[in-house]
């Protein structure tokens, strides 16, 4: 029993010396100190050893347990300081060198416009609704006093779902769904993401962002439209910026008008930017169509409203003097982190 018990501890002690990793070490710890291991195999062979040797063993194998415990804490201490040790080597920070810039990434130009007319028109008493993009046909034309085979759908051709549902052309839509809701007075602007059929070129794309605003009160007239819209373009364009109204059609409007600006580069005067006209093209514009009110359950002879819309990409163009619409999707960072 005395050989049997130096055996295992010159074997033990041997290799725990020579074992090169964690999970080796435990592995040999519970060979040797486990329950099925050598050293209890020892202690369960008692029984076989004469009743007065018995203790002298016994004090052998606890000896033996104690030595071997001793040196498996000491191996796995010096391994446990030599992870740590290597782990700070590879970890050291050199606190002279330069720290690593993170780059911050900063709004599209489209979403800055966006805030800008957001934060003007709020300025003035106007709510911000969004809608749904996938819209009904109703809402989207027959409402707007677009009916079936009318010329005006032509030119808003957009992508059906099926006959009822399509993607919407104009934010026009949300003013319906608001009218209809039948909360009055409003004092509204809708922007959001519409659809067309168009080829993609320097100034149309598929996808493209709209802001419709619309006001319906008692006793609103033209006046009130263009002092709004002169406003607008004042805050927007510049405090020296004049508006011009020119009469146009649109289905859902009576009248209807385009708004120019003053071009705010050359005063007025004429040059690359406004193509030598002196104003510039922003937006349509007019007084809701009776008929519209009538659709949504709104008493024309009581009420009146004006609405007008502008494209978002037309409005971080021209104030960020961008000459190409397809630049603002390219995602080209060379491009983008000028704003």
């Amino acid at each position: 029993m005395r050989e049997k018990l130096e055996k295992i501890r010159e074997e033990a002690l041997g290799k725990i010396r020579s074992v090169d990793s964690m999970d080796a070490l435990n592995d040999l710890r519970v060979a040797f100190l486990g329950k099925k291991g050598q050293l209890t195999d020892v202690l369960k062979s008692m029984k076989d050893v004469a009743p007065e040797d018995r203790p002298k063993i016994g004090q052998m194998v606890n000896d033996t347990r104690k030595e071997l415990e001793e040196c498996f804490d000491s191996m796995k201490k010096t391994m446990e300081e030599a992870l740590i040790n290597e782990k700070l080597k590879k970890e050291v920070i050199d606190v002279t060198l330069p720290g690593t810039r993170r780059v911050l990434g900063h709004e599209h130009p489209c979403n800055l416009i966006l805030k800008e007319v957001e934060d003007i028109f709020i300025g003035m008493g106007y709510e911000v609704v969004s809608g749904p993009e996938i819209e009904y046909d109703h809402y989207n034309f027959e409402a707007l006093n677009i009916p079936a085979n009318h010329p005006a759908k032509d030119e808003q051709d957009t992508f059906y779902i099926n006959s009822e549902i399509l993607l919407r052309t104009q934010t026009s839509s949300v003013q319906i769904r608001e009218m209809e809701k039948g909360v009055l007075p409003i004092r509204m602007i809708a922007p959001g993401r519409v659809f067309r059929a168009d080829e993609v070129d320097a100034t149309h794309s598929p996808s493209f962002h709209q802001i419709e605003g619309l006001v319906v009160d008692k006793g609103i007239t033209f006046a009130d439209l263009k002092g709004t819209l002169d406003e607008f373009c004042k805050l927007f364009f510049g405090k020296d910026v004049r508006t011009k109204f020119r009469p146009h059609h649109f289905p859902f409007t009576e009248p209807s008008a385009e708004v120019d600006v003053s071009c705010f580069k050359c005063g007025g005067k004429g040059c690359r930017f406004c193509k030598g006209e002196g104003w510039i093209e922003i937006l349509g514009c007019g007084m809701v169509h009776p008929h519209v009110l009538e659709m949504v359950g709104i008493d024309p002879n009581e009420y009146t409203g004006f609405a007008f819309g502008v494209g978002l990409e037309r409005l971080t163009l021209l104030k960020y003097e961008i000459d190409d619409m397809r630049l603002l999707y390219e995602n080209d960072l060379r491009f983008l982190k000028q704003f």
